[in-house]
């Protein structure tokens, strides 16, 4: 199964506790962290929501 490396670019300071929330849960806390995460639909629906806070690259 495809994994995807999601890493957080930006602050969540000052965002929405809906998108703190949805970092949090990706297992994300300080900026520059990452975390290998699978590439299936659950996952995607998070990344979309924050995706102006993490960059994103596929895993082989």
């Amino acid at each position: 199964m495809a994994k995807v490396k999601v890493t957080l670019i930006h602050s969540v300071a000052h965002r929405e506790p809906t998108q703190r929330k949805t970092v949090q849960a990706l297992g994300l806390g300080k900026i520059g962290s990452s975390n290998i995460l699978p590439d299936n639909a659950a996952t995607r629906g998070q990344i979309f929501k924050v995706a102006h806070l993490v960059s994103i690259e596929e895993v082989k």
